[in-house]
């Protein structure tokens, strides 16, 4: 399945309280910088931890969680460029750059200390207030320092940022079983596991013997279960970590399938 085009963006973070949930997709690389408070992601295989000063890298293409904890009495903040595609593709047809081998980093880590990158990641604070119309030419420019800056920090990121390659056909069952948890759609699933649509429920009812939506559905009822009962947590706290989307349906879900409210367990 191919993704939609995207464009080169800063995104800033900043929350007073607790914020769960995050982006659940992540379509392009990120390079962010932890200004204040705490982040913990959640890719699926493992999870991480971020403090304030922390550089990190997201590899394109992965499924993560996020919980932002703001700092006792402060502001949670963050700053984060989305490196798209077709700056890469530019600037590998222009500079020559191409991927030498295949990577096997971690879906998400800490960039080391380097004395460019932090300032850089700074400069990028000040355009949080101005207009998005008076950034937009400059943006480009900053994608492209990035990148390079990138290069000359991390060059082994060479592979990873210059690799356009779709994701590739893998084990299915494997993958599920570490992502169920995670509130995107079939055809994103389809599109990770390397697989169309129509591909991937045919290969999913020969591994589960069930369809993909009825699995999900349960498998999330199934861990919510034992997360309220066994664990003690709150179902408000539950069901976004399970993969819904508000805590009505999950609510409506779980009493159909344990024919009890999930406060009463």
């Amino acid at each position: 399945m191919a993704q939609k085009p995207s464009k080169p963006e800063i995104v800033y973070s900043c929350y007073h309280q607790v914020s769960r949930g995050g982006e659940q997709f992540v379509q392009d690389h990120v390079l962010s910088y932890h200004v204040a408070g705490t982040l913990i992601v959640n890719d699926g295989n493992q999870e991480h931890r971020f403090e304030e000063g922390d550089i990190r890298f997201v590899k394109r293409n992965q499924l993560g969680k996020f919980v932002k904890h703001p700092p006792e009495g402060g502001v949670f903040k963050s700053v984060s460029i989305i490196i798209d595609q077709e700056t890469l593709r530019n600037l590998s047809i222009e500079h020559g750059y191409t991927a030498s081998k295949h990577h096997t980093a971690d879906a998400i880590f800490k960039i080391a200390p380097h004395p460019l990158v932090k300032p850089f990641m700074d400069s990028l604070l000040p355009y949080e207030n101005l207009p998005s119309e008076e950034t937009s030419s400059l943006l480009a420019l900053k994608v492209k320092e990035a990148v390079l800056l990138l290069l000359r920090s991390e060059p082994p990121l060479k592979d990873i940022l210059f690799d356009f390659t779709e994701p590739g056909k893998i084990d299915l069952e494997a993958y599920m079983l570490q992502h169920y948890q995670f509130n995107v759609g079939l055809p994103r699933f389809a599109y990770l596991t390397g697989r169309s649509l129509a591909t991937f429920k045919r290969d999913f009812e020969k591994v589960f013997h069930t369809s993909p939506g009825n699995w999900l559905l349960q498998k999330r009822l199934q861990e919510a279960h034992y997360l309220i009962k066994e664990k003690g947590n709150k179902p408000s706290d539950v069901y976004l970590e399970v993969g819904f989307e508000d805590l009505s349906h999950f609510s409506y879900a779980f009493k159909n399938a344990y024919g009890v409210a999930p406060s009463k367990i």
